[in-house]
Order: structure tokens, then C-alpha cells, then sequence
């Protein structure tokens, strides 16, 4: 399968929020002091007077957002991923899920691709984090065209949300007929030999293991799940009972991630061996994003290598 760069992610947040913006007088952006690198910058162009500029001090960037949310504003957060979750968590789970305020948590430069930031900068636990959250749904777009629908989405759900965006241009998956529904998985491709489940921008280097593993006789299912929490467990069900055998895929943390919740629901729900690909307890270092997927096992060909090693074909 052939696929072609789409659009940074941070782009089009920048674009879509401020789209938003232009039909909803409810819909504020605010920003911990990079705008210019998550491109909320497009949005203070767009519009300055909701663009509020909260300097590097996250903790009290959410408690704001909080007030803001209680007035029947529609805050959403620009900052990076490991300033969003790990540095405001308190303010996070007192002032807006528990009370379960309408913030749109959106951070940028989640996973690897930082663009060499340094270890300080890159966090791969933070779909553990927040889904882990009650009442904070986890949602992690695939590509450009997903993301804007999500984004979209997410400024019409009532509620806290926290949507996990990368920094830069990712290969496009969806074509313009894409549709994204909540709480729904989406079956990418059918095999019969064994499911492959992936989430965020994994999903197409996962869709190239599956032709890889094609070419040796492996027939791959693949299943995309976007929405993290809730989980469609009824999907992933189904895609066990279809092959028997179920490998996640992740860039993101093994424990508590995509991997977690797929073998806590087919536990409970229908109990099938899962191996589990992705960062398996580490801290990754900074680096080329292409570099990384080789060293840390997410590149097609590493990711088609663990597959035929855990099916027994290698």
C-alpha cells in the first residue's frame, strides 16, 4: 500500500480550532508560551482577542481553563504533551475531571516525534495517564484528515477530553470519504492469521507490516481504535474471535496503553493470547524520528520482524 505525507498535525490544530472559532464565540485558546511551535499561533492571528497567553506556567493554565469552562467558554490547551499531563496532573483530575468541565486538553509533540527536543520533552506514557482518568476520555487520530474531525468532534463533546496530536507530517491513512465516530474501532484490513490493533500514528506503519507479512504468507487483520477511552470492546472482541491471536501495536508504553486496555477487555470478554509491541518499560532518548522507529521497534519492517518472531516464522 502506497500512502503519501499528509499535513502536521500542529498545523491543523492551529487551522481547525480557529475555524471553530469562527462560528463559536465560545471556543478560547490557550497557550503555554509555544504557539509558534504547536501553531496555536494560527488561531491568535485569527483571533487575538480569545487567544490568552499563559506563559510556562501549566498548573495554573488548566486551573484557568477550569474558570473559564464554568462560564460556558470552550477552553482548548496548546502545549506540549509532557507539559500537559505530567505537570498539571493535579489540576487536571481536581478541577477538571472531577468536576467534569468542558476542556479540550489537545497537546502537540506526543510519542517520538519531538524533533530532537531531549528526553525532558518526550513522554510515552500519557494515554496510560489519562485514560486511566474517570471522566476523561482518550482519543488518538491516526493521520491529518483524522485529526481535524476529531478536533472537531472534540469542540462539540460536552465534557473533558483529552486528544493526543504529534508535531510533525505523518503519512495520510484516510482519504476525504473518512468519517471518525467516537467510541468506534475501524477494521483497516481483513486477514484471517492474526490481528494487529493499532492506534494514533501508528496505523500505517502497521498496514505496511501487514503486506510485508502478506509476502510470507501471513495474513493480517488490522484494526485502528482512535478512541482509547472508551474502549469498543465489542470490536475488539471480534477481531480476536476472527483470528484466535491479537498483537498490539503502539508508540506509547506498554503498560496502561493501547496494549493494557485491549488485554483488559478480551480478558474479561473473550481471553486471547496478547503480545504486546511497543515501549516496554524505558525511557526512549531524543533523536531522527525515522531512527527512532528502527532502534525502538516501530518501523514497518521491525514491527513485520516481531510479528513472524512471536507467530514462530521467523
Amino acid at each position: 500500500m502506497t500512502l503519501t505525507m499528509g499535513r502536521p498535525m500542529r498545523e491543523i490544530f492551529g487551522e481547525t480550532v480557529a475555524e471553530l472559532a469562527d462560528d463559536d464565540p465560545r471556543i478560547v485558546m490557550l497557550d503555554g508560551d509555544v504557539g509558534s511551535s504547536t501553531r496555536a499561533d494560527i488561531f491568535e492571528k485569527a483571533h487575538p482577542d480569545r487567544y490568552l497567553q499563559m506563559g510556562i506556567a501549566e498548573q495554573n493554565m488548566m486551573g484557568v481553563a477550569a474558570g473559564l469552562a464554568t462560564m460556558g467558554l470552550i477552553p482548548f490547551i496548546s502545549t506540549f504533551v509532557s507539559f500537559a499531563v505530567v505537570r498539571p496532573l493535579d489540576q487536571i483530575r481536581v478541577l477538571i475531571a472531577q468536576t467534569g468541565l468542558n476542556v479540550k486538553i489537545t497537546p502537540g509533540y506526543a510519542g517520538l516525534f519531538t524533533g530532537q527536543t531531549g528526553m525532558s520533552h518526550i513522554i510515552v506514557d500519557d494515554m496510560s495517564i489519562m485514560r486511566a482518568m474517570p471522566g476523561m476520555v482518550t482519543v488518538s487520530p491516526a493521520d491529518d484528515v483524522e485529526a481535524r474531525q476529531v478536533l472537531r468532534w472534540a469542540a462539540a463533546y460536552d465534557g473533558p477530553c483529552y486528544v493526543r496530536l504529534v508535531r510533525d507530517a505523518t503519512a495520510r491513512f484516510f482519504g476525504d470519504d473518512y468519517r471518525f465516530e467516537f467510541g468506534e474501532a475501524v477494521t483497516v484490513r481483513e486477514g484471517r492469521d492474526v490481528t494487529l490493533i493499532s492506534t494514533g500514528t501508528q496505523l500505517p506503519r502497521v498496514v505496511e507490516a501487514a503486506d510485508l507479512l502478506a509476502a510470507d504468507g501471513v495474513d493480517a487483520h488490522v484494526v485502528h481504535v482512535p478512541t482509547i477511552k472508551p474502549l469498543d470492546v465489542a470490536a475488539i472482541v471480534a477481531a480476536a474471535q476472527r483470528t484466535g491471536r491479537v498483537i498490539t501495536v503502539e508508540e506509547h508504553s506498554v503498560i496502561g496503553g493501547l496494549g493494557g486496555a485491549v488485554a483488559e477487555a478480551l480478558a474479561e470478554h473473550h481471553p486471547t493470547v496478547v503480545n504486546r509491541i511497543g515501549f516496554q518499560d524505558l525511557y526512549p532518548e531524543s533523536g531522527p524520528n525515522d531512527a527512532l522507529l528502527e532502534i525502538y521497534g516501530l518501523s514497518a519492517p521491525r514491527v513485520a520482524d516481531q510479528v513472524r518472531r512471536l507467530l514462530g516464522r521467523s
